[in-house]
C-alpha cells in the first residue's frame, strides 16, 4: 500500500486545506494516510518548520504548500499501474 504523510501543524490554514483534500482522495484512491504534527516532532520542526504543508509520498517529498490533486493522482498511478484504485 502506498504511504502517503503530511507534515503540518494546528492552526495552519494550508495544513487544514491539504489534509481535507487528501482525505476526500482517499475515499476513492487506496493509500494509507499518516499525518506528521511537526510541533511534536522536533527533527520535522527543523526540517518543515517554514514549508508546511508538505507531503511525501513512499518516502519521497512531493508537495509544499499545497496539492495538485491531478499531479497527485498521477504519481500514485506511476507507482502503482493505471487504474489499479478500480481492482479490489
Amino acid at each position: 500500500m502506498i504511504e502517503v504523510v503530511v507534515y503540518s501543524k494546528p492552526g495552519c490554514c494550508l495544513c487544514d486545506e491539504v489534509k481535507a483534500q487528501l482525505e476526500t482522495l482517499q475515499a476513492s484512491h487506496a493509500f494509507n494516510l499518516r499525518e506528521v504534527n511537526i510541533l511534536e516532532d522536533p527533527e520535522a520542526y527543523q526540517k518543515f518548520k517554514e514549508e508546511i504543508p508538505v507531503v511525501f509520498i513512499n518516502g519521497k517529498k512531493a508537495f509544499k504548500y499545497y496539492l495538485n490533486e491531478e499531479q497527485f493522482l498521477k504519481r500514485l498511478e506511476s507507482i502503482r499501474g493505471p487504474a489499479a484504485h478500480l481492482r479490489k
